[in-house]
């Protein structure tokens, strides 16, 4: 018989927040990143957002260019030590609905993979905090020293995300059909059509976009809002204001 997948992305999806943004707070309280780029190159964007009439996701993108640039050239180990210090304080920051259903899903005896933009070294920490089968990353490459080489090979869009999941169902008997994913961004869209139950964790405008313009794919998901001590489950067209 053929095992039942659950698929997570962990930014936005189970984790309330960034693992990259919580780690690059913590590089910058470690002095491994000058305070000041913070302020020159990315509280401007983040501001923008914060008030809503900026993107989440170009801060994103704008902090992340940082980030790495600023990883060049120092010891994985010392950043790894940092990482788990995020985990440490932050890892059951989470949402209430995501982590249980990763407890459910265990508890059926399904694969739990996560699959995340985030860092490997950070995503191979939640992965080993919530039970999870297998996971994967962005990976951040590193040189005969093992120190960062400022190359990544990402893991945030949509093609690296298929291209991870049949990784997956190769190397193990899935039964796609009735398996599920989550997620909360257009990224996590080719998730969402390789399996029979797909799962939107609040999700932002150009997911629920992707969604209804696919007939079947907007009949087969699931749209979860979690807001303060509610969860409101949404099946059916949704209407985007």
């Amino acid at each position: 018989m053929k095992d039942i997948a659950a698929f997570f992305d962990i930014d936005g999806t189970l984790f309330r927040n960034s693992l990259m943004i919580q780690h690059f707070k913590k590089l910058i309280k470690y002095e491994v990143i000058d305070p000041s780029i913070w302020y020159t190159k990315v509280k401007p964007v983040y501001e923008e957002w914060e008030k809503r009439y900026g993107d989440f996701e170009h801060y994103l993108e704008v902090l992340a260019e940082v980030y790495i640039e600023k990883l060049k050239g120092i010891n994985k180990s010392y950043i790894e030590f940092i990482a788990s210090q995020v985990i440490n304080v932050s890892g059951d920051m989470v949402y209430r609905y995501s982590r249980d259903r990763i407890e459910w899903h265990k508890r059926q005896g399904h694969k739990v993979f996560f699959i995340s933009g985030s860092p490997d070294f950070l995503v191979s920490k939640m992965a080993e905090k919530y039970g999870a089968t297998e996971y994967r990353g962005t990976v951040y490459l590193v040189d005969e020293n093992n120190n960062f080489t400022g190359e990544i090979i990402k893991m945030w869009d949509s093609e690296n995300k298929l291209r991870t999941m049949k990784e997956f169902v190769n190397n193990y008997d899935l039964d796609l059909k009735n398996s599920y994913a989550y997620g909360d961004t257009k990224g996590d869209i080719s998730m969402f059509r390789m399996v029979g139950n797909p799962i939107a964790i609040n999700p932002n405008r150009e997911l629920l976009t992707e969604i209804r313009k696919d007939k079947e794919l907007l009949e087969k998901t699931i749209v979860i809002v979690e807001r303060k001590d509610v969860i409101y489950r949404l099946k059916g067209d949704i209407e985007i204001l």
